[in-house]
């Protein structure tokens, strides 16, 4: 006998935000091991490729011996303040933020070696889901998040994430509508007047890894303009202002997509799908954030980074591109061809990258390092490809150069 329609997981609302509280960089910036440098892991996208890799790299940070600047010795990975994941890498990237060094005991027969896609494509298939996935409220990412969730996150949520001490887990995902970055923070959750604490790990692990057409989008409600969210002053100067500061002008489209949430009756509900199509690096935030807080800095406004000298990356890229040989033949390659030969939105993920847009300089001769770390089946590339030392030096001593290519 078929089983009942089900329903997705709904986000709570909140009737009042509270920017003290909650999952979000200026609670979390408490537990940042040096309060001088904050040390930045970047897992892209890449399927189980990524999170094979990402997990690769946290063995190899954690093997890895370092001195702290007091003389003390621990982990590379110890010293790691935020971790981003986009897809393949968001599993990875909760993953750790849940269960810190448990992790290395338990992942790779939790889920690594695990036929997670297999179990999917058998769930899809049994009848006893079929009513359930031709309801409109409930597709294939929500019978894939139910899977998540017995194989690895055992029903934690951001307010477990929140409880730890352990690093910054920024998951994004794409909002389908407008093309945007999503990230899962109380930042952004306060604007959806919605409680992100409540949120499962394995629905924004689901939303981050929904590839277009294979899976369905993940909805949440936005109850925005319905709690006493303020948009931040430092903000509005760069929304409403005629002469705003000059960052990227990305960055500042950003912040207006941003906003449009708080608008819940127009948008009562978004849908997001894998963050790769917005960022399958997942550098174009920390870039993006990177670069209002050097603007409100050049125009005198504190900013939570002032106090920082150091921000160090490592872009841990899992992007492969087998060669094909579809020029040979007159009939196009077929769509399950496409998307298990090429990264889904390739182009995309390339105009994303963060040296396309970097600039130079020196400050005290000090220097700053974005290394990207890729598989072994590809070059390995560890490059200069930007001084990011903070606060940043005045216009007047900056280099113009730009970063190698």
């Amino acid at each position: 006998m078929l089983a009942g329609c089900a329903s997705r997981p709904v986000n709570p609302s909140l009737a009042v935000t509270d920017s003290s509280t909650g999952y979000r960089f200026q609670t979390r910036q408490a537990h940042f091991k040096d309060k001088d440098d904050i040390v930045i892991l970047a897992f892209s996208g890449g399927g189980t490729r990524a999170a094979a890799f990402s997990y690769g790299v946290l063995e190899f940070l954690r093997r890895t011996e370092v001195v702290g600047p007091k003389g003390e010795k621990g982990s590379l990975l110890d010293h790691v303040d935020i971790i981003t994941g986009v897809s393949g890498g968001s599993f990875t990237a909760l993953a750790y933020g849940l269960y810190g060094d448990r992790l290395f005991s338990e992942y790779e027969q939790r889920f690594l070696k695990r036929n997670v896609q297999g179990e999917i494509v058998a769930r899809t298939l049994n009848p006893a889901n079929w009513a359930s996935l031709g309801s409109t409220h409930w597709g294939r990412s929500e019978l894939a998040a139910q899977l998540y969730d017995e194989v690895l996150f055992d029903g934690a949520t951001f307010g477990d994430l929140d409880r730890g001490s352990g690093p910054m887990i920024l998951a994004s995902a794409t909002d389908i509508s407008t093309g945007a970055r999503f990230v899962f923070n109380q930042n952004i959750f306060d604007i959806l007047c919605s409680d992100l604490s409540a949120m499962p790990l394995s629905r924004a692990a689901a939303a981050s890894s929904a590839v277009p057409v294979v899976l369905s989008p993940v909805t949440i409600n936005n109850y925005g303009g319905g709690c006493n969210t303020v948009i931040p002053a430092w903000v509005k100067r760069f929304t409403e202002s005629a002469e705003p500061p000059r960052p990227a002008a990305r960055a500042i489209r950003g912040l207006k997509e941003t906003e449009t949430y708080a608008d819940g009756a127009r948008r009562p509900y978004l849908h997001l799908v894998d963050g790769g199509v917005s960022d399958n690096v997942g550098m174009r935030g920390v870039l993006d954030s990177l670069e209002l807080m050097e603007a409100l800095h050049d125009a005198g406004v504190p900013t939570p980074l002032d106090r920082v000298r150091r921000v160090i990356v490592f872009i841990v890229n899992s992007l492969s591109a087998p060669p094909t040989d579809w020029d040979q033949s007159e009939a196009p390659p077929g769509t399950l061809e496409i998307l298990v030969k090429r990264p889904v939105f390739r182009s995309i993920a390339t105009r994303t990258k963060p040296w396309n847009c970097s600039r130079t300089w020196r400050r005290d001769g000090e220097r700053c390092v974005w290394s990207e770390i890729r598989p072994r089946w590809q070059p390995t590339r560890t490059r200069q490809w930007r001084r990011h030392c903070w606060p940043p030096p005045p216009r007047s001593m900056r280099s113009t150069s730009r970063s190698p290519h």
